[in-house]
């Protein structure tokens, strides 16, 4: 029998976090709440959690520092944020620094819980071994087993949703995926007609595994979305 996933929940309103440890508990998830950044820091020195629900605006530090200091030694753990501010820059700022999910407040108790239960669907399927690990296209090559992405025999470094966006590509080679598919395939659900981060995150990709190596792997198919196929040069 599978252990219950164990959620860190780090947010300052004690009523917002007594309702998601409510929810969580009765959903299954073992959870640990704390109501400041270096109350959970310290936590995280000696517990290993599955996914982390941080609040942007903590006291101590705040949540995105928190997801700064994580993503410097893990680059697994699925990391949500919660933010009261409707501002691009923090949800751009969070995901650029590695957290893989924003959520708005106020906010649907069940979005919630569906987001939660895609990134742990996630997490566990990117830690299980692939019988065909390799994904190839001309000189990109990704190792799905070690997460090793090498363009012309040279080693870059992804996020983790610049890997999965990758891979995606790459397992729908020559075919056109529009902003929508991308956006439920990579990141699990409806971004409600903000498919610009899509575009965001094909920017991220071309400056890591293109702009570098004079390649072109990725294509716009105007007023379709994108389509990977090898590069010509």
């Amino acid at each position: 029998m599978e252990r219950e996933s164990h959620i860190l929940v780090v947010e300052d309103e004690h009523r917002i976090a007594r309702v998601l440890q409510l929810e969580l508990t009765h959903e299954g998830y073992t959870t640990t709440v704390f109501h400041n950044g270096f109350d959970a820091w310290e936590a995280l020195q000696s517990q290993s959690f599955d996914l982390l629900l941080l609040d942007v605006m903590l006291p101590g530090l705040s949540g995105i520092e928190l997801v700064r200091r994580v993503r410097s030694r893990d680059d697994s753990t699925p990391i949500i944020m919660l933010t009261a501010r409707d501002a691009t820059v923090d949800k751009v700022t969070g995901l650029d620094l590695g957290a893989n999910d924003y959520m708005t407040k106020p906010f649907e108790i069940e979005e919630l819980l569906a987001r939660i239960r895609v990134s742990l669907r996630h997490a566990h399927l990117a830690a299980k071994p692939s019988s065909s690990s390799l994904l190839t296209a001309g000189s990109l090559r990704v190792d799905t087993a070690s997460h090793e992405v090498h363009v012309k025999g040279n080693e870059v470094s992804l996020t983790n949703r610049e890997y999965t966006l990758l891979c995606c590509l790459l397992e729908h080679q020559h075919q056109v995926l529009s902003r929508e598919q991308l956006l439920e395939r990579v990141w699990g659900y409806d971004f409600y007609g903000e498919t610009n981060i899509v575009d965001v995150y094909i920017r991220y990709l071309r400056n890591k595994i293109e702009k570098p190596f004079g390649s072109a792997f990725i294509h716009t198919v105007r007023g379709a979305g994108y389509m990977l196929k090898e590069s010509s040069s």
